[in-house]
């Protein structure tokens, strides 16, 4: 008997290697279980040959729909696309790289079935096979964002979770333009269960994440959910006052004890420089909050479909 619909949003960029394989082993684990399905995969730009593969894929294959965007939008223009277009009573998103497995599918469902859950979602318990100086900086990313902002986001989480419709309607009714997902599913609630599972390398092709996008990416969910940098750059002001303050009285009481308050002008420049580098920073924190008000003013679509094989879709929003 069919319990209902599950479908399965995967972002595509440059994935041609590894899209084959992924397809092929998710497809035989969807057959176990007592759902009908719909994979539905989003084809955020590709330079290779992702697409073609996804027409051939698509067209020996009725359950299978591909979204390709106009351009690249990026993963979460990616994600959000599939939101807006998924039809399932169950959506779940993971990656073509294979480092989300397929096989935690059945597993997951089975704990939604209970009824005592609205997602499932999955985190990491280790970093194999990833460089040290990446594994540190993710935790303290991690540690840093769930002190100064209310999201709940856990240590090693991935984007691949299963959810309720429900849930789904909540992430689309946010519409902001400026989306870190992990945010997003952390605070709009619901009850989480999390799945834990050892890190698998990418089955092939190459990560399109370098340290640098990372480290972007980190600055941006910081950025979308909390006000902390802001305080912070207020009470720097603060203390950068106080300091100044104190030496203007240094130097007062050294011209009226000792008559020479031209000696020293080198550590006074320095920290002039030291102020006024704070000064920078702060002014930096200011236009990162101004320029994501600018983006959300402007009201651009998050993403632009340019093709796909269905037409009940929503091809901009």
């Amino acid at each position: 008997m069919n319990k209902g619909k599950l479908t399965l949003i995967v972002p595509c960029y440059n994935e041609e290697e590894a899209l084959p394989i992924f397809y092929k082993e998710t497809v035989k684990v969807l057959k176990t279980i007592d759902y009908s399905y719909e994979l539905l995969f989003i084809d955020d730009g590709s330079k290779d040959q992702t697409l073609n593969i996804l027409k051939d894929i698509s067209d020996s294959d009725p359950d299978v729909t591909y979204l390709s965007f106009s351009r690249n939008f990026g993963k979460e223009a990616a994600m959000f696309a599939g939101f807006c277009n998924a039809t399932g009573d169950y959506v779940a998103v993971m990656d073509a790289d294979m480092q989300d497995p397929p096989s935690l599918l059945p597993q997951m469902l089975e704990i939604l079935e209970t009824g005592e859950y609205d997602s499932v979602a999955t985190r990491r318990v280790s970093r194999d096979g990833e460089p040290p100086i990446r594994s540190f900086f993710a935790r303290q990313f991690y540690k840093i964002i769930n002190k100064i902002s209310d999201a709940d986001v856990v240590d090693g989480a991935r984007d691949f979770r299963l959810m309720k419709k429900d849930m789904v309607d909540a992430i689309v009714a946010m519409n902001e333009y400026n989306r870190f997902s992990k945010g997003i599913f952390g605070w709009i609630g619901f009850k989480t269960y999390w799945l834990p599972f050892k890190n698998v390398e990418r089955i092939a092709g190459e990560t399109k994440w370098n340290f640098w996008k990372l480290f972007k990416y980190a600055i941006d969910g910081i950025i979308n959910f909390s006000q902390a940098p802001l305080t912070i750059a207020s009470w720097s002001g603060v203390l950068m006052t106080f300091i100044s303050f104190a030496f203007l009285v240094f130097v007062f009481i050294r011209k009226l004890l000792f008559g020479d308050p031209v000696d020293g002008w080198a550590s006074q420049v320095c920290i002039m420089l030291f102020i006024g580098g704070i000064q920078l920073f702060c002014l930096g924190i200011m236009g990162e909050y101004m320029a994501k008000t600018y983006m959300e003013t402007k009201r651009r679509p998050h993403f632009i479909i340019s093709e796909s094989n269905k037409k009940d879709i929503n091809k901009i929003k």
